[in-house]
C-alpha cells in the first residue's frame, strides 16, 4: 500500500513494572487506511503497548504522537473520545442491557425532554448491525446472544463511534468462518475510508488475508517492522520465536540428556477427539510411561487448553480421557488426580502457589488427602514429605514455614513441581515449567523432567522454547487453531519441522 502520514505513532516508548521492562524503546507507526499487524509471543509487550495507545498506561519514556502532536491521554474514555476505539478479544459490554443499547451506550438519540428515544435508538441499531450480517433482536439482553454475536456487536460498537484508529485485539477468537468474512469485509471498508486499523492475532492465515505492515515484538522490543506482503511465514514464525534456523545448535544448550529412543507399551493417559467450540477440535495425544511428548505451536493454538482438558479443567463438548485405559469423567480434575493426572499451570500465580501460604503448606496441599488417618493429618508426616521434595528439587528457603510469595521465581515453581510429585502422579502436564524462571532454575527443571522420565513418569510438555520442546521430547504433536497438524518423532523432531507445520497453510 501506499504510504501515508502517520495517525498515530509511538516513538521510543517505554513502559517498566517493578522488576521487569515490559517495553523497551518501541517503535511504530500507524497510517491513515493502513492495516497494521502486531504479533508476538506471550509476555511480548502487545497488550502493554495497546494499553499505551489507549490510555490505560502512560509510558516513562517516550511519546505518543496522535494527528501529528505529542498526545498523553489521561483515560481510555479520553482516547475514545479522541477517535481510537479498542475491540478486546473478552467482549466489554454490558450483558444485562439490551443490544441496541449497547451499541449506542452514551449516544442514545434522544427527544425533547432529554428522554432516551427507543423508536430512533432500535432503529439506528437495526441499520447498524445490518451492515454486519446480525439480523437480530435489538431489545434482547446482550447476554442472550452467542459469544460470536456478541463480539459482532462490539465491533460494530467500535467501528461506528467515528474512530480514526481501531484496535483489534484477537477480534476472531470467538467467530465462525461467516463471521470472520463479514469481519474481513468491515476492515477492508475501514481501509478504504482511510481509517487505521491495528490487528493483533495469532492466526497467521489472517494476517496474509488483511494486513499491510507487520510490526513483531519480543521481549518487549521491537524485532522487526516492515511490510507484510513479501515477508515468508516461517520467517514471521522464527523472528516472533527469537530463532534464527541459520545458527540452530545441534549440540543443544539445555539440560536435557535422555537418549530419545522410541517409548512402547500402553498409554497411561489417552485423550481422543477432545473438541470445544472456538478451542479444540478433534485433538488426539497419548502418553507412555517413561515417556515426553511435546506440544508445540504458536500462542492461542491449543497447547495449554488440551492439557486442561485432560486434567478436567476444560469442560467439554466431545472426546474422552482414559488413564490407565479406563475413562474418566469430563471435567472434573479431583478423579483425574486421583487417577494419576497432575497439571503444573503456565500461570504459576493466577492458578499455582497460594502467596498467604508458607512453601511448606503449598507443598503439601494436594496431598493432604493421602497423608490423613481417620480424617486427622499427622504434622509428622506432613514435614516428611516436605522435607524429602525440598531436598530433591533444591529449593531455596530460609525454612519450610517461609512464605512462598519471598521465593523468586524459579524456587516457587520448584515448590509447585513438588506440590504434584508428592501426590505421585502417573502423568505430569507441564505448560511452560521454565517461563520466566532464570538460567540455573530453568536447567535443574529441565534436569528434573528428564530422571522423572527415566523413573517412568510420563510427562506431557508445553514449551514456547523450541529447542527445549526439541531436546526435551521424544514426540511432538504440532497445533495450530486447536487441531493436531503434525506429529513428529525420531530424526524429523527439529526445530525446522516443527516451524515448517505452524506456518503451512491451514488450507493445504
Amino acid at each position: 500500500m501506499k504510504r501515508t502520514e502517520a495517525v498515530l505513532e509511538a516513538r521510543g516508548i517505554t513502559k517498566r513494572f517493578p522488576g521487569v521492562i515490559a517495553l523497551d524503546d518501541v517503535h511504530l507507526a500507524l497510517g491513515a487506511g493502513e492495516v497494521h499487524a502486531l504479533v508476538g509471543e506471550n509476555g511480548a509487550g502487545k497488550s502493554t503497548l495497546i494499553k499505551v495507545f489507549t490510555g490505560v498506561y502512560h509510558p516513562d519514556d517516550g511519546d505518543l504522537i496522535y494527528d501529528g502532536a505529542p498526545t498523553v491521554f489521561g483515560t481510555p474514555l479520553d482516547a475514545q473520545r479522541a477517535g481510537i476505539s479498542t475491540i478486546y478479544q473478552e467482549v466489554n459490554l454490558v450483558p444485562m442491557m439490551s443490544v441496541a443499547r449497547n451499541l449506542l451506550l452514551g449516544r442514545e438519540p434522544r427527544n425533547r425532554l432529554g428522554v432516551i428515544d427507543t423508536t430512533r435508538l432500535y432503529g439506528h441499531a437495526r441499520a447498524i448491525l445490518r451492515e454486519y450480517g446480525l439480523d437480530t433482536d435489538v431489545r434482547r439482553p446482550l447476554r442472550s446472544l452467542g459469544i460470536g454475536a456478541q463480539q459482532m456487536v462490539a465491533l460494530a460498537r467500535a467501528v461506528s463511534v467515528d474512530a480514526k484508529v481501531v484496535i483489534m485485539d484477537e477480534p476472531t477468537s470467538s467467530l465462525e468462518p461467516r463471521e470472520v468474512e463479514t469481519l474481513f469485509g468491515v476492515i477492508r471498508r475501514l481501509r478504504e475510508a482511510g481509517i487505521a486499523v491495528i490487528y493483533v492475532s495469532h492466526r497467521l492465515d489472517e494476517l496474509y488475508q488483511v494486513c499491510d505492515t507487520v510490526t513483531v515484538l519480543r521481549d518487549g522490543k521491537v524485532a522487526h517492522t516492515g511490510p507484510l506482503a513479501g515477508l515468508e511465514r516461517l520467517k514471521l514464525i522464527s523472528l516472533m520465536l527469537g530463532r534464527d534456523l541459520a545458527e540452530v545448535k545441534k549440540g543443544g544448550l539445555t539440560r536435557f540428556n535422555r537418549d530419545h529412543a522410541r517409548v512402547d507399551g500402553a498409554p497411561v493417559v489417552e485423550a481422543r477427539g477432545l473438541t470445544r467450540r472456538h478451542v479444540l477440535s478433534g485433538v488426539t495425544v497419548s502418553v507412555r510411561p517413561g515417556e515426553v511428548v511435546g506440544l508445540g505451536g504458536l500462542l492461542g493454538a491449543g497447547r495449554t487448553e488440551t492439557a486442561k482438558a485432560i486434567v478436567g479443567a476444560l469442560p467439554l463438548d466431545g472426546g474422552q480421557v482414559l488413564v490407565a485405559g479406563l475413562p474418566l469423567p469430563s471435567g472434573r480434575t479431583v478423579a483425574a488426580i486421583r487417577a494419576g493426572v497432575s497439571m503444573l499451570p503456565e500461570d504459576r500465580k493466577a492458578e499455582g502457589i497460594i502467596p498467604g501460604l508458607s512453601v511448606r503448606d503449598n507443598i503439601a496441599l494436594a496431598a493432604l488427602p493421602a497423608l490423613a488417618r481417620g480424617g486427622v493429618v499427622s504434622d509428622v508426616r506432613i514435614d516428611r514429605v516436605v522435607e524429602v521434595f525440598m531436598k530433591r528439587l533444591r529449593i531455596k528457603a530460609a525454612s519450610p514455614y517461609q512464605a512462598v510469595s519471598e521465593l523468586s521465581g524459579g524456587n516457587q515453581q520448584k515448590v509447585l513441581l513438588a506440590r504434584w510429585l508428592a501426590v505421585r502422579p502417573k502423568v505430569l502436564l507441564l505448560d511452560e515449567p521454565t517461563r520466566g524462571i532464570d538460567v540455573g532454575a530453568k536447567a535443574e527443571v529441565q534436569a528434573l523432567v528428564d530422571e522423572l522420565a527415566e523413573e517412568g513418569l510420563g510427562v506431557l510438555l508445553i514449551s514456547s522454547d523450541l529447542e527445549e520442546l526439541v531436546e526435551g521430547a521424544d514426540r511432538i504433536l504440532v497445533l495450530r487453531d486447536g487441531t493436531v497438524v503434525g506429529e513428529l518423532s525420531g530424526d524429523d523432531v527439529t526445530e525446522e519441522k516443527i516451524m515448517a507445520a505452524i506456518a503451512e497453510r491451514a488450507d493445504g
